[in-house]
């Protein structure tokens, strides 16, 4: 939740942070994005794509967990956020 929250906070201001958003990107993606939650996943996906910021392997990752979970837990706006 602590890197959905940074990424989401940095992208809701508008502030450009390239090595800021690769070091998420490959933390989330290393851990298999343990601890991430619908919410989080959707808050992560959609700071990355508000800020512009080109992420494949974590889009991907995302994607294989929300199938691999068959949604369970999303709610609309999670499913809006994320695709």
């Amino acid at each position: 939740q602590d890197l959905a929250n940074t990424v989401w906070a940095f992208a809701t201001a508008g502030v450009a942070a390239d090595a800021l958003y690769a070091a998420v990107a490959q933390a989330a993606v290393r851990s298999g994005l343990a601890g991430f939650n619908p919410q989080d996943l959707a808050n992560t996906v959609w700071a990355f794509a508000t800020a512009g910021v080109a992420a494949d392997a974590l889009y991907a990752a995302v994607a294989q967990a929300a199938v691999r979970s068959g949604l369970a837990g999303f709610n609309p706006q999670d499913l809006a956020n994320t695709v």
